[in-house]
């Protein structure tokens, strides 16, 4: 076993612990910050992620009222919804990627995506969101601007983002290895 994989099922192991914690739960303690959490990983070990978020999520099911929103599924649904979804996936293979993303700006829009969220679940009713998926949906979706665009629609329900690349407690970098804006009202999870 890797280092790096080590240190993440370290990590992992106190997930549960933290959710569960009154301080997550009650976003208690973050002097009027919003209660949005970051566990960042090394994106090379998403499957590893992946099957300990099913294992996490069996758990908290028990014992508490939450969403595990799978952001890529989301996006694929939304575009799905508004008759986009084939023609993104046939303009892609034209045009490509980056030609794609200035195509879809408009509908996926980091603030109707956010209120397509809370359309779809009730925030307020849940202890606590569960985000994953930003590495399947990136670059459509940029971490920084999906999570400043939440802000406005999560009212104090705790959210944690499950991040594949690195969260200094500044900035957010997609894969470890791609510049990105700075971000400044989460915390770390699980330093």
């Amino acid at each position: 076993m890797s280092a790096s994989l080590k240190v993440l099922r370290e990590r992992l192991n106190q997930v549960l612990e933290q959710i569960e914690s009154p301080k997550f739960l009650s976003s208690d303690g973050l002097g009027n910050e919003i209660g949005f959490w970051i566990f960042d990983y090394p994106a090379e070990h998403e499957l590893v992620v992946r099957e300990e978020l099913e294992h996490i999520n069996k758990r908290l099911q028990k014992r508490h009222t939450f969403e595990h929103i799978h952001i890529f599924a989301e996006i694929v649904a939304l575009l799905e919804e508004r008759g986009l979804f084939e023609r993104a996936c046939e303009r892609e293979k034209q045009v490509g990627l980056e030609a794609l993303k200035k195509n879809l700006s408009g509908p996926l829009q980091q603030d109707k995506i956010a209120r397509y969220l809370a359309d779809k679940y009730n925030f307020t009713e849940l202890d606590f969101v569960i985000l994953s998926g930003l590495g399947n949906a990136w670059p459509l979706i940029r971490g920084h601007e999906l999570l400043s665009a939440l802000q406005d629609v999560m009212g104090h329900t705790p959210l944690v983002l499950f991040y594949p690349g690195t969260y200094s407690g500044l900035n957010l970098q997609p894969f470890g290895e791609v510049e990105s804006r700075n971000y400044y009202r989460a915390f770390k999870l699980v330093p």
